[in-house]
């Protein structure tokens, strides 16, 4: 199989697993005991957290773990909401952001919020202009994605994120599709809230974390009960998956300019390849820096794309059409319609996401069954014959 579908998860590293097999059976203590058994676990989480932590050149008291992005998610927006109501009850975040993200704030809008869902251009950028001048007086929290999961535009946060301090609004960003995979700080783009997620980074699932900065340190819980995570989040730590993701922060840290660079020129190699050789095609998203290094997505005119995906998948091919958490649905993708497409056109991408051990040889091969592919299914298209 040629496994192109990394924004959807990744491969577990070997190293990963190895170091969170002993928590399994040998280090099984519960780490809030006072004994020398859960001592370890706490001490494991600790050191997680700390390679967390230097993956985002920020403190470790900074990090709180959860079960993942959507919970990072929730918790942040939710939770700074309601600290901050009495300030206003104004929300902006754009037309392209995780259904994480949007879902949350639809939520937020029915209890009373009011969210402003900014447009994005062609290539899935957020204007600074346009945030600024959706600024109000009673405007609370913004919310802008590091990176789209879909069409892997970067937007820029930085720029975001000091816009929003100037007026002494919260800015929260979700990193998901970015985390690990291009250099974060905090600190240097103006963060007060993070949300990540450990499978995105060949980690395992079902762990994330949530970075506060000073700033944005005192918004309340969103799961209540015991005292774990600093009084934080409450739950028994998933301890082998917390030493898993930290292990997985770990490599990525000490790879991720290499990965930067093989995974950019692959994705650019890939992308030739497709747009010289089968025509009727074109690029969704940002290009060069502005574009995550492993995405790809592009249109296939007359095509349809969950037929393309079943063919592909016959052929040993693992590809997208979108953001795994709306497979299957029969809406075209809202990124796809935000950027300008119709809902034709939205319905005929499709996404292709490296890893950092994807090879050349096996793009060489996915383009060539790709233009199988493709010619098969517009042979059968009443609209491309004529």
């Amino acid at each position: 199989m040629i496994y192109l579908d990394n924004a959807a998860t990744t491969q577990m590293k070997q190293e990963v697993l190895d170091e969170m097999m002993p928590y399994f059976r040998e280090y099984y203590g519960n780490a809030s005991a006072v004994y020398e058994l859960g001592n370890k676990s706490k001490y494991a989480i600790d050191v997680a957290r700390d390679r967390a932590a230097a993956l985002l050149h920020t403190k470790a008291e900074r990090i709180f773990f959860t079960s993942g992005g959507s919970e990072s998610d929730n918790w942040a927006i939710i939770k700074a909401a309601e600290m901050l109501k009495c300030k206003g009850k104004h929300l902006i975040t754009s037309s392209i952001e995780h259904p994480a993200v949007i879902n949350t704030m639809k939520a937020l809008a029915d209890a009373g919020f009011e969210v402003t869902f900014l447009p994005v251009d062609e290539k899935g950028l957020v204007s600074v202009r346009d945030v600024k001048n959706a600024i109000r007086d009673d405007t609370i929290l913004i919310s802008i994605m590091t990176a789209n999961n879909e069409i892997g535009t970067i937007e820029p946060i930085a720029e975001i994120g000091a816009l929003a301090h100037e007026h002494g609004i919260l800015f929260h960003t979700d990193a998901v599709q970015a985390f690990g995979q291009i250099p974060i700080n905090p600190d240097e783009m103006n963060i007060d809230m993070l949300s990540a997620s450990a499978h995105k980074i060949y980690g395992p699932k079902g762990v994330g974390l949530l970075y506060l900065s000073p700033k944005a340190s005192h918004i309340r819980s969103l799961i209540h009960g015991g005292g774990q995570e600093r009084n934080k989040r409450a739950g028994t730590e998933n301890v082998p998956g917390i030493v898993g993701f930290g292990k997985a922060c770990e490599l990525a840290a000490s790879t991720v300019n290499e990965r930067m660079q093989k995974e950019s020129e692959l994705r650019d190699y890939f992308i030739k390849r497709v747009l010289e050789e089968i025509p009727l095609t074109c690029l969704n998203g940002a290009d060069g820096r502005d574009r995550l290094p492993g995405n790809v997505n592009i249109g296939f005119k007359f095509i349809e794309a969950e037929s393309a995906l079943i063919l592909l998948d016959q052929k040993g091919i693992a590809a997208s059409s979108g953001s795994a958490c709306t497979a299957g649905s029969i809406d075209p993708s809202h990124v796809l319609l935000a950027i300008g497409h119709n809902e034709d056109e939205a319905r005929e991408s499709l996404r292709f996401t490296l890893s950092d051990v994807t090879t050349q040889e096996e793009l060489d091969r996915t383009v060539d069954i790709l233009k199988e592919t493709v010619d098969m299914l517009r042979s059968a298209n009443v609209f491309y014959q004529r």
